[in-house]
């Protein structure tokens, strides 16, 4: 028994050394700035052990969303949306906002979330050879416009839903054990996620095509990689299900 609790002690101060003290100091920017910041070091692995050169990534997207992206825009600045909407988005998000041709809704959309990605598309963050030269020539003032235009109007209407223990399991309660979060927590059902579009009516190809372009990291313009984390442990099954489910036929 002595033995033992000798052996044990020594693994543990021997661990405690390694992973507080000998772990964070081979980081070549290390100082010692006491307990705290060395548990934070000592839960990375400094790059130059893997004996390659250092890898700077390309952060997900440069935009910084406010809350006050997410306020209603002026019926003038809506007005002038309109415009700019009717000469340059109508052919594929429809004259409303509702499209024919499998790309995304826009009618309704969270004003926040029209802004980010149209700020993407012109700074390179998401790929689309059609929206980077639609949106290249734009100001900020001129998509907080557009984005003031699609938020008046009305969403598409699905099939009212009004009992949630018939959603699927992932909208309704994600998959914790793959540590992926309920759909409705962030997109709406639940509670709404600054920046996280609303998903009610979008086409079913859209939603399935930009789920996979997550998930094999075509498509990484979501912040701090949070919708690539979930998507990549999904399966194709599981994103025809909430495919489907968001895409739900529009009621009378």
């Amino acid at each position: 028994m002595r033995g033992s609790i000798i052996a044990l002690v020594a693994v543990t101060v021997v661990s405690l050394l390694l992973g507080f003290v000998w772990l964070p100091s081979a980081h070549s920017d290390f100082t010692a700035k006491g307990l705290w910041d060395a548990i934070c070091r000592a839960a990375g692995v400094p790059a130059s052990w893997g004996g390659g050169e250092v890898v700077t990534r390309k952060p997900g997207t440069s935009v910084v969303l406010l809350p006050e992206m997410a306020r209603a825009g002026t019926s003038d600045a809506a007005g002038r949306g309109a415009s700019l909407a009717l000469e340059k988005c109508t052919m594929c998000h429809g004259a409303r906002g509702v499209s024919a041709a499998n790309a995304p809704n826009l009618a309704g959309q969270y004003p926040e979330v029209i802004i980010k990605q149209m700020l993407d598309y012109k700074r390179g963050d998401r790929a689309s050879a059609a929206m980077q030269a639609l949106a290249a020539p734009l100001d900020e003032k001129q998509i907080r416009e557009l984005a003031a235009y699609y938020a008046s109007l009305p969403r598409p209407r699905n099939t009212p839903f009004t009992d949630m223990s018939k959603a699927p399991p992932l909208v309704r309660v994600g998959a914790p054990m793959r540590n992926v979060a309920p759909c409705a927590s962030c997109h709406g059902g639940m509670e709404q996620k600054l920046g996280a579009p609303w998903l009610e009516g979008m086409p079913k190809e859209y939603l399935v095509a930009e789920l996979s372009n997550f998930a094999q990291g075509r498509r990484t313009n979501d912040s701090h990689a949070q919708m690539r984390n979930m998507a990549r442990a999904l399966t194709a099954k599981e994103i025809e299900e909430v495919a489907d489910f968001y895409a739900r036929p529009t009621g009378e």
